[in-house]
């Protein structure tokens, strides 16, 4: 699993959490260590407003 520095509002307990739990024999995560740990401290999750909804019901 790659990590890059990016948005603090991409950088979520949530993305690390389904990162994790979707591997199957073995993760290798990359990234640098304080963004690793700014993502486990992260628990902000904000609504996501794709649209979907909308688009489905059309």
């Amino acid at each position: 699993m790659v990590v890059p520095p990016s948005s603090p509002m991409l950088l979520t307990r949530n993305l690390l959490y389904t990162g994790i739990t979707r591997a199957r024999k073995l993760l290798i995560i990359i990234g640098m260590e304080k963004v690793i740990n700014f993502m486990i401290q992260n628990v902000d999750s904000r609504k996501r407003n794709t649209g979907l909804e909308f688009k489905m019901r059309q």
